[in-house]
């Protein structure tokens, strides 16, 4: 007979949306079961950058959220031995259009909530001796980015949730129904008070109506990573430049990102038709990770194009000047976005269950913010 177990909430995914949501319970002393179908993390959550950017996110309410999720990271960093940098960040600008667009930025920025500075190239060295300094027009300094190891992360958090919060974790264990207040998986039957649905890129197991009728697509993004760099070279600060002036919604304000964006259609099509811009972190092995692109659909071919990653690295080395730039590692990524310019999917598709998805491609940034926002 099918052992049958309590808790007070079943968590269903453990990327980094769902081990957050956990967390987050658990922390208000609720007893939590956490579900995930594979042997651990395998998905978006581990195919990124381990970027937490503040910097990225729209003044007020997803800025704070970005805040709330870097002091839970420092929090998880010192309570598990998890690599945690607080490294910064520099958006280079090699062009007048491009430093118009952080003038007009930084300007506003203070008034804004964000802390950053316009660096001028003189004082660049200040801050890195990884770039290229000829042509440099400025850079804009933020001191709130931080990396992680995204492949190391979802199992630390994992382990800690189980062994000092008291969260009974079930890998390997996939959930394909829920009939409040049971859950049943193959080898036990639990009953539970509340679910978090936390799929990822999977609309298709549970709740697949729901998903169908939101605004949803999926996003395939193409990342590489570097060999260790020589004698213990160090990056610095996380790195961008330009292009990501048009990514971030942080940018949008700013009336002089218009005539940029048209520049970059006409000079720069396939970067624009591709979704690409460049972020550069470094892990704690002194491998740079670099992407990335984004693709949009409701599936993808498992292929990466070599193309793609040409564009990325030819940008590249527009700006970076690293020892080594031999490539070990390509991959994508697939993560869920809304395409009605949401910054999350929250549902409710029946009582006492609530989906939490989509954080478009910010998940490290954004999740723990999100999950204090949910439960609290």
């Amino acid at each position: 007979m099918m052992q049958q177990q309590q808790a007070d909430v079943a968590v269903i995914g453990a990327g980094i949306v769902g081990l957050a949501m956990a967390y987050k319970l658990a922390g208000k002393g609720k007893k939590v079961v956490l579900f995930e179908r594979n042997s651990r993390a395998i998905s978006a959550s581990i195919r990124n950058f381990g970027l937490v950017w503040p910097i990225g996110q729209s003044a007020g309410k997803m800025y704070n959220r970005a805040m709330h999720s870097r002091a839970v990271w420092k929090q998880l960093a010192a309570e598990t031995g998890l690599q945690c940098n607080e490294t910064g960040s520099l958006h280079l600008v090699y062009e007048k259009d491009e430093l118009a667009v952080l003038e007009e930025f930084a300007q506003a920025a203070p008034g804004n909530g964000y802390a950053c500075e316009l660096i001028s190239p003189d004082k660049i060295g200040n801050y890195t001796k990884a770039i290229k300094t000829d042509g440099l027009k400025g850079a804009l300094w933020s001191n709130t980015e931080m990396t992680v190891n995204p492949r190391q992360a979802s199992a630390a958090i994992a382990r800690h949730l189980e062994e000092k919060m008291n969260v009974t974790v079930r890998f390997n264990t996939a959930v394909n129904g829920i009939s409040l207040p049971y859950i049943e998986t193959k080898d036990e039957k639990w009953k539970v008070d509340q679910v978090y649905v936390c799929s990822g890129a999977d609309f298709e197991t549970l709740y697949p109506a729901a998903y169908a009728a939101a605004p949803l697509t999926k996003c395939k993004l193409q990342m590489m990573r570097t060999i260790p760099q020589p004698d213990n070279w160090q990056l610095g600060p996380a790195l961008c430049a330009g292009l990501t002036l048009a990514h971030y919604a942080a940018f949008n304000t700013c009336e002089t990102l218009v005539p940029l964006k048209e520049r970059f259609r006409q000079e720069m099509p396939e970067y624009v038709k591709w979704g690409i811009h460049l972020l550069i972190s470094q892990n704690g092995a002194g491998e740079l990770t670099i992407g990335d692109s984004h693709e949009y659909g409701p599936d993808f071919e498992p292929f990466d194009k070599a193309f793609i990653n040409d564009l990325i690295l030819k940008y590249m080395h527009t700006f970076l000047a690293a020892p080594t730039s031999t490539i070990q590692e390509q991959w994508h990524g697939i993560y869920p976005k809304l395409t009605n310019g949401g910054t999350e999917l929250i549902l409710t598709p029946e009582k006492d269950v609530t989906i939490v998805n989509a954080l478009s491609g910010a998940g490290m940034t954004l999740s723990f913010g999100l999950a204090e926002e949910l439960v609290g």
